[in-house]
């Protein structure tokens, strides 16, 4: 884990740091979302053709979820990443 810095250009353009591009697989092309929550900004990125992840999580012996379970699990993601993210950013915070 890591905080990388990078600079606006005049024309609005940065380049995002190696280590970041690294990380989420990011190559020429790749397309970036900014999602805004509050006063936070995360980016999404869309690296992956949607027809690229049929039968991705297929498995014959796996029970199949009820949606409540689905729901359930995404919460909790949702919960864990945002707790993640709060927590980078006060370490930021921290130390700047």
């Amino acid at each position: 884990m890591g905080n990388f810095d990078s600079t606006l250009t005049s024309k609005g353009q940065t380049t995002i740091p190696v280590e970041v591009r690294d990380r989420l697989k990011l190559k020429p092309g790749d397309k970036i979302r900014y999602v805004f929550q509050g006063d936070r900004v995360y980016l999404r990125v869309k690296n992956r053709d949607a027809l690229e992840l049929a039968g991705f999580l297929h498995d014959p012996n796996r029970k199949p979820l009820t949606v409540e379970d689905m729901d359930q699990a995404i919460a909790e993601q949702v919960a864990d990443e945002d707790r993640r993210i709060a927590d980078d950013w006060d370490r930021h915070q921290r130390s700047s």
